[in-house]
């Protein structure tokens, strides 16, 4: 087989067929990986990607009393093209031409899709591209919550209330405090979902404190040891404390195109056709996108179809504005909720689902195969 240049720069493209479609994504994560793999027999793919590892973050949640699943939920990228690649480093700046590398070097591209996510408390995504040190942080964070007694989660969405779960599943004589500022749990859901949710959680041992928001916490992203001040003034000490208040979008390449606009939480405002900015060939997708959907996989994979079938099309020369929008979930976006492998509630959009369907679908591997499989690894 023919070598290849391993970036799409200029004189590259120009020994290339003009017919072949370029095409760059930034960000390894659950759409740049999947839609790389989507495009890899239909164009010329560079996935950008600083870290070696793809890291599936809702085994990470159960990685934190089972650390030994990060063997298989830490996954390396060389499996995952065959015709294009994947280029390990970190993007400094995106134009209509391409992108340019922190190193200085160069990949010229017809369309780029900007794909860069969100971060969170830790452990449960990594701070930097470092795997080694992520899987030190996920070690300390797992001795530290062997030793504690007591147990507080501050923040009840997705990632609070699994984490609930799951300590109560593997380690049942720890005292776990679940808080929330929020009246009940998934207000944005049917309130028989929270509520199924709540009766499961105090079942298993878990206190719930709702409508009461925790002030003063020593750290937003980092566990922690001490006190809790909450609204009504009470205070409360616990062994450790794991701050899980949101995700925040990885969105500081998206900030210099022109006519960017930042919406809550860091997201990247979006136009019908997934495009932040004046420049009618970049896409913003997933987390970082301010579109309508969730920031969870679920919400977002919603995207991966639109942007294959808008891409595909664009490299055959339809104009985008003849390209149906993009439609996000909205309110009726699946969400599945695990509380450990056994037991959780999940959201279909028209019904609620219990332990069993919850166990399938999510609970007992978390998507682990899926995920393995669509990388290239056994």
């Amino acid at each position: 087989m023919q070598a290849r240049c391993p970036y799409l720069c200029s004189d590259t493209r120009e020994r290339h067929s003009s017919m072949t479609q370029h095409i760059a994504i930034v960000g390894g994560g659950y759409i740049g990986a999947e839609l790389a793999k989507s495009l890899d027999a239909k164009a010329e793919v560079t996935l950008i990607e600083a870290r070696s590892h793809f890291v599936h973050a809702p085994a990470m949640i159960r990685g934190v009393v089972d650390p030994a699943l990060l063997d298989r939920a830490l996954i390396p990228y060389d499996g995952l093209l065959k015709r294009g690649r994947v280029v390990r480093a970190r993007a400094a700046s995106v134009d209509a031409t391409g992108i340019t590398l922190e190193d200085g070097r160069r990949i010229a591209a017809d369309q780029v899709v900007v794909a860069t996510g969100s971060g969170n408390a830790a452990p449960f995504k990594p701070k930097g591209d470092d795997i080694v040190a992520f899987r030190a942080e996920n070690a300390r964070v797992h001795a530290q919550l062997q030793a504690a007694e007591s147990v507080a989660i501050v923040g009840a969405g997705a990632v609070g209330t699994e984490l609930a779960g799951e300590i109560a599943h593997a380690m049942p004589n720890k005292r776990i405090t679940l808080i929330s500022g929020q009246p009940r749990l998934f207000p944005d859901k049917p309130p028989a979902f929270g509520a199924k949710l709540a009766r499961k959680l105090e079942r298993a041992g878990v206190r719930l404190i709702l409508g009461q928001r925790a002030e003063d916490l020593a750290s937003l992203t980092e566990p922690h040891a001490g006190s809790l001040r909450l609204a009504d003034g009470s205070e409360h000490e616990f062994d450790l404390i794991f701050p899980t208040l949101g995700s925040r979008a990885n969105s500081d390449l998206l900030q210099s195109l022109p006519g960017v606009q930042t919406g809550s939480a860091g997201r990247i405002r979006v136009d019908p056709w997934l495009r932040p900015s004046s420049l009618p060939n970049v896409f913003a997708a997933g987390d970082v996108a301010d579109v309508g959907d969730a920031m969870t996989i679920v919400a977002t994979s919603r995207q991966l179809p639109w942007l294959k079938k808008a891409l595909l099309s664009l490299g055959k020369g339809t104009p985008l504005e003849r390209i149906k929008p993009y439609t996000p979930w909205g309110k009726k976006a699946p969400l599945l909720l695990p509380l450990g492998p056994r037991k959780g509630s999940s959201f279909l959009g028209i019904m609620t689902a219990g332990d069993f369907l919850t166990r399938k679908i999510k609970g007992e591997d978390l998507f682990v195969k899926k995920y393995r499989s669509l990388l290239g690894q056994p």
